[in-house]
């Protein structure tokens, strides 16, 4: 097939304020591309793309940025504007149809979402987070009530967060394994990884390791200044180690060493991908029971899952996570989330789509 990838408005591909989107869009990339369909991706100026990603053709263009959604009030309205980034990434996607089977649109904004009513072409959505803007919940709604097939979702527990969804399309996620190494080290330091941002409870997990007296690193962009500093002000200077924004390749061998990946999302994620990539490398997790991460670890076998919020709870299974197998973690991982696999559900979901349109 001939698709084209609208990715995400948040940061050009690269950055790593894209975040989990920009992740799974190399995955997919990678992945479909390994099945010989023939990729565009749509991304903002000064975008790459990976190695495994570099056959397909990318198209940068440049426009307004947005701000994440879970930044936004929930009532907040879109930026339909003609120079917004979300405007200017859908023209350039509608401008290759003439010679595309369909559109995959990675981006949570109501301009491409919408569009799937006014043009017959399939335009395919991946859902990237739970129901954090009423203007887009109600345009999926609205959507979905003509085009069922045409959303799919990360997890049943995001998915839920949209009670119009009845049977909701889940793809999981997919990575691609090869740049993630084993490691069988069971020592070493506590990991959180993320964008440093409220929603993604950096605090408990500093709490934890400060009360066991381990240091903390931390690894991701830093979304919130503030919010850092307030986290890095309450303990002494060496417990939290700032580590940034890692390519794949450096982060996967530093998180390797770590004995242990503490996740503490206040939000539903949508799926979890640096638990995965925790397990990929052997490293278990120990984790808040909210969103994707749910479904992803396998409680006493790949970490364990705690009542959200229970950093108390979080002590205690941090103390037992040494009896983890860590083979186990790798293995549910080429089990169920390589980008092989990943790519395959979603072209299974693209032929139903397409079919549709015929």
């Amino acid at each position: 097939m001939k698709l084209t990838i609208i990715s995400t408005p948040i940061g050009f591909l690269g950055s790593g304020r894209g975040g989990g989107v920009e992740l799974t869009l190399n995955s997919l990339v990678s992945g479909l591309l390994k099945q010989n369909h023939f990729i565009n991706v749509v991304a903002p100026i000064n975008s790459k793309l990976p190695e495994s990603c570099s056959a397909a053709n990318l198209f940068t263009v440049g426009g307004y940025e947005q701000s994440s959604w879970q930044h936004q009030d929930y009532f907040a309205k879109t930026d339909n504007s003609k120079g917004s980034i979300v405007n200017v990434m859908l023209e350039k996607a509608l401008s290759l149809i003439k010679d595309c089977d369909a559109i995959i649109n990675l981006s949570y904004d109501l301009l491409p979402i919408s569009k799937t009513l006014e043009i017959n072409f399939p335009i395919l959505h991946l859902i990237s987070m739970g129901d954090e803007s009423f203007e887009i919940s109600n345009i999926i709604s609205k959507v979905y009530a003509n085009y069922p097939y045409n959303f799919a979702f990360h997890s049943k527990a995001q998915a839920s967060d949209y009670p119009f969804i009845k049977e909701p399309i889940i793809l999981g996620n997919g990575f691609e394994l090869s740049k993630y190494t084993f490691q069988e080290k069971k020592e070493g330091p506590l990991a959180w990884v993320g964008r440093v941002a409220p929603e993604k409870g950096l605090e408990d997990a500093a709490y934890v390791a400060s009360e066991i007296g381990e240091t903390l690193n931390v690894w991701g962009v830093i979304e919130d200044e503030d919010y850092a500093s307030k986290i890095s002000g309450l303990y002494p200077s060496g417990e939290i180690c700032w580590k940034g924004f890692l390519p794949t390749n450096k982060l996967q061998e530093e998180l390797g060493q770590c004995r242990a990946l503490i996740n503490t999302p206040k939000w539903n994620e949508a799926y979890g991908n640096v638990v995965v990539e925790a397990l990929a490398c052997g490293v278990p997790v120990v984790a808040y029971k909210r969103g994707g991460p749910g479904e992803i670890i396998q409680h006493g076998e790949t970490g364990f899952l705690v009542k959200a919020d229970d950093k108390e709870s979080l002590l205690l299974y941090l103390e037992q996570i040494d009896f983890i197998n860590r083979r186990k973690c790798r293995d549910w991982v080429e089990n169920n989330a390589s980008s092989n696999i990943f790519a395959k559900k979603v072209v299974s979901w693209l032929k139903r789509v397409i079919k549709e349109y015929e």
